[in-house]
């Protein structure tokens, strides 16, 4: 069983790797190149000079990609503490946690941050949905399940 230290870890690590690498994936398919992605990030704080900073603001793009994997998993960790039942169900409240974050991301984070936002268009969004649903929301729920105190009586 995994400590709740470890598991802040992990998550952090994990929905960095795999929302990160499926973000840089869907760019390439669009010809970008994958550092644009953490650049991206980095123009939420900076804006446009953002892309024009090379490898320090795809620096300061990893670890502001890094923090927000840890706010991510850190919210889910706590939650699934107060609300078990999210821990019954681990495949359910992962998508729909995932479907959360990008909700806050798209609808809240990003309006009111630097970047310049494109036409949300179903050919952007829908990737970034998946994206976010096995690239944040299940992760964070698998691994906040490993943690969790045994529920029903079932053993972890």
């Amino acid at each position: 069983m995994l400590t709740p230290r470890r598991a802040l870890l992990a998550g952090t690590l994990t929905i960095a790797v795999l929302e990160g690498g499926l973000a840089m994936a869907r760019a390439a398919i669009d010809g970008t190149a994958p550092w644009r992605v953490l650049q991206g990030v980095a123009s939420g704080a900076m804006g446009q000079p953002a892309f024009r900073g090379g490898l320090a603001t795809i620096l300061f793009g990893l670890g502001l990609h890094l923090l927000i994997s840890f706010v991510v998993t850190l919210v889910y960790l706590f939650a699934s503490r107060r609300l078990p039942a999210l821990n019954r169900r681990p495949w359910l409240s992962g998508v729909l946690y995932g479907l959360v974050v990008y909700a806050v991301m798209y609808l809240l984070v990003l309006p009111l941050s630097a970047v310049s936002m494109n036409r949300r268009t179903l050919a952007r969004v829908l990737p970034m949905l998946v994206i976010h649903v096995v690239g944040v929301g299940l992760p964070a729920a698998l691994i906040a399940r490993r943690v969790a105190p045994p529920v029903g009586g079932e053993v972890a």
